[in-house]
């Protein structure tokens, strides 16, 4: 069932974007060259603590982690753990935030130090990708066209989209209806309308689209072990163009502190 979320029930929302935001933002000023994948993790889970909201992830349906880590070819749902990153490694971070009884997501993929072009390129058209998705999202689309225009966007540039894997809707759950897969016809699925809450998140292969899935139930990966890019934004379909509830900026103010 797809939940058209009140004015009310949209403010909370944001609320909780900003929150999911804010501690990307606090976990991209630890993400350098001999820093755990578990400090990051620890950075999370207390900011988010420290700001009154709850980890959405860490013990859901067993997971241990506040952060979903995604290092080089590890494409999603990645436990933290004692890997210290490496110059060249690539990270994602995808964060959930509940608070006051909503969900905030999103997700970011950083270059740890200096990375060879090919994974320079893949992070830059993925995340170019992103936009083109949510530039599709406007009311009386289909879902169809927002899953077409990330496909045919990278597809065109010589990478692989993952099929097993796609956004959701999001609300007082972290996943709800509908599914956003980052593939397809444009025309079919779901109409969107005003008051819909959706996550829109490409991830993106830098060869084969084939994964294979931990025996943890868990870790994703890419068949062939080459890189896997991911970002992530909450959006909400609007009468007219659709806003961006979460936002990269506190994360782009910190790496920009970093250098």
């Amino acid at each position: 069932m797809i939940f058209i979320k009140t004015p009310e029930e949209i403010e909370l929302t944001r609320a909780a974007c900003d929150l999911v935001s804010r501690t990307l933002g606090e976990v991209a000023k630890w993400v350098k060259p001999g820093v755990t994948t578990l400090k990051l993790d620890t950075i999370a889970r207390e900011f988010i603590l420290d700001n009154g909201g709850k980890p959405a992830c860490l013990g859901y349906h067993g997971f241990p982690g506040t952060l979903c880590i995604e290092v080089n070819e590890t494409v999603v749902h990645g436990f933290p753990s004692n890997y210290t990153l490496r110059e060249g490694d690539i990270v994602g971070t995808d964060c959930v935030t509940e608070l006051n009884g909503f969900n905030g997501d999103s997700c970011y993929t950083f270059a740890v130090g200096e990375v060879d072009e090919k994974t320079k390129a893949l992070l830059t058209t993925t995340r170019e990708s992103l936009y083109k998705g949510i530039e599709a999202a406007k009311a009386g689309k289909r879902i169809g066209d927002i899953s077409n225009a990330v496909q045919t966007y990278v597809e065109r540039r010589g990478y692989s989209v993952v099929r097993e894997m796609c956004g959701h809707g999001i609300g007082k759950s972290m996943h709800e209806d509908p599914e956003v897969p980052n593939y397809g016809r444009r025309g079919i699925g779901p109409v969107l309308k005003p008051g819909m809450t959706i996550c829109i998140e490409p991830m993106i292969n830098l060869g084969s689209k084939n994964i294979v899935i931990a025996q943890n139930g868990w870790e994703c990966r890419t068949r062939d072990r080459k890189p896997s890019a991911h970002y992530e934004h909450t959006i909400l379909i609007t009468d007219d163009v659709p806003e961006i509830l979460t936002t990269f900026d506190y994360i782009e103010a910190a790496l920009q502190e970093n250098r």
